[in-house]
């Protein structure tokens, strides 16, 4: 295999890794926070995730998430997938191509208690994400199985 990375000795998961923390770095603040609300995580997982220390693996399923809320330039992504695959051999070919999402926004009352709100936002996010698992199940005998408009 033709190796491409500049220095042998770091592994393919350093690469990607290390490819993942300067594109975070180079975004505003709050960056981490919202990466680790978007895949339904604590902050200190995206802190595992971007630290080349650490061996632990970026999952497949979280790619298509951390691409979008990270911004990531073609080249940046383009790398890292090289990286990626390299470092997983055929794990981003089991991986079916990413759900279309759609972003809503609900208004609701401020509760004057900082805990209370956030209470209720968690609630909210668990909600999303839970109806993103029961449309995953559903299509998962039937990719195709969508409703006809009309």
């Amino acid at each position: 295999m033709n190796d491409t990375r500049v220095n042998p000795e770091i592994t393919p998961i350093e690469t990607y890794k290390k490819i993942l923390l300067a594109v975070i770095e180079n975004r505003p603040s709050g960056t981490r926070q919202r990466l680790a609300e978007a895949l339904g995580k604590n902050r200190s997982f995206v802190s595992q995730i971007v630290n080349a220390s650490y061996p632990t693996p970026i999952p497949a399923q979280h790619l298509e998430t951390i691409f979008t809320i990270c911004h990531f330039a073609p080249a940046e992504r383009e790398a890292f997938l090289a990286a990626y695959r390299e470092a997983h051999p055929g794990k981003l070919e089991s991986i079916r191509s990413p759900r279309m999402t759609r972003r809503i926004v609900v208004e609701l009352p401020d509760l004057g208690n900082p805990a209370l709100n956030r209470k209720v936002d968690e609630i909210l996010h668990n909600l999303a994400r839970s109806i993103g698992g029961l449309a995953a199940s559903t299509n998962e005998s039937d990719p195709d199985n969508r409703e006809s408009e009309g």
